[in-house]
């Protein structure tokens, strides 16, 4: 029988491909969105022009912080994908009560509609930002995680322990995922490579925040992928349970090592534009990725020297080579 999943932001970066993946898979897939502000809605509306002739596919524009339109989403569903959320670590410490609006409420909403319509499977889209900086390296998802540095960080990880709460309650079973740093063909345009990729292909300087000795666990979409797929099989298990996955490459890579891959990629020199660090920003990530591997089957593929040429390729192939400024 064929299944029918519901996955929310499904008209964001992250979401788009999942949809893809899943549909491929033999899914019947229902997109949420409410075509935030944060970037372009044209954008995202790329996106699933290439979903929408696919019948299998279909469509809800709204909010998750409404409980009747989250009900009709979850119509005849099987298996939850929530990757829905206001995101962003910086914009987060402009404005803490909405991104708390959304990622909090909107997935206690959510959990909510699964409860009312006896729906048992839940996968959660989380984030390495729940480990802060006090969390040893690599991370562990038994490390304890409740040291976050920012507003966005503390709802992410608000959302974990509501889930884990309707575990407890109601007998769902829930994979958390907590996903590291990821890029690849349409990322949101305010994410580090895609503005790294649009100011050096345009000759303008980049803002580097700190000495760039900070490292990130960079992930390619593309397996981050992979990782959900398995989360939603795992679901299909016998059992409540609450489970938590790091999704990562493993594999740390400095600022400024990514900085000279990108201006590899494009052929150029990069200028730079020293700024202090800023707050909330966490100083590394590197994600333990051993438990994912064993449960989930979960095997990433694509380094950061074959990824960052591939997102260049695609950025120029979607924008064009940019004219660059002249001194």
């Amino acid at each position: 029988m064929t299944e029918r999943i519901l996955v929310t932001g499904a008209a964001g970066f992250i979401g788009g491909h999942c949809c893809r993946a899943l549909l491929e898979a033999g899914f019947e897939v229902v997109g949420l969105d409410n075509f935030d502000p944060f970037y372009d809605r044209r954008i995202k509306e790329q996106g699933l022009a290439e979903l929408t002739p696919d019948p299998r596919f279909s469509f809800v524009e709204g909010d998750i912080r409404d409980s009747d339109t989250v009900l009709r989403a979850l119509s005849g569903v099987d298996v939850v994908l929530h990757l829905a959320a206001r995101a962003g670590v910086r914009p987060s410490i402009e404005d803490p009560a909405l991104y708390c609006s959304v990622n909090v409420d909107g997935t206690a909403c959510l959990l909510e509609g699964c409860r009312q319509k006896s729906i048992r499977r839940f996968v959660l889209g989380s984030s390495s930002s729940v480990y802060g900086d006090t969390t040893p390296v690599p991370f562990r998802e038994d490390s304890p995680a409740v040291d976050p540095i920012s507003p966005y960080a503390a709802t992410k990880r608000a959302g974990e322990l509501l889930s884990q709460v309707y575990r407890h309650l109601y007998g769902l079973r829930v994979a958390v995922l907590r996903l590291f740093t990821v890029y690849g063909p349409r990322q949101r345009p305010d994410l580090a490579i895609h503005r790294f990729t649009h100011l050096l292909a345009s000759g303008l300087p980049i803002q580097q925040f700190g000495d760039g000795s900070s490292d990130r666990d960079h992930t390619h979409v593309d397996d981050i992928v992979k990782g959900v797929r398995g989360a939603v099989s795992w679901t299909a298990g016998d059992g409540p349970a609450y489970e938590v996955f790091n999704l990562g490459e493993s594999r740390t890579v400095r600022l400024s090592y990514l900085i000279e891959l990108i201006a590899q990629a494009l052929d150029v020199k990069p200028k730079i534009e020293l700024l202090p660090l800023q707050p909330g920003d966490v100083k590394r990530t590197f994600a333990d990725i051993t438990k994912a591997r064993r449960v989930l089957g979960y095997d990433p593929q694509v380094t950061i020297e074959d990824g960052i040429p591939r997102f260049v390729e695609w950025y120029q192939e979607t924008y064009g080579r940019q004219p660059r400024a002249t001194a």
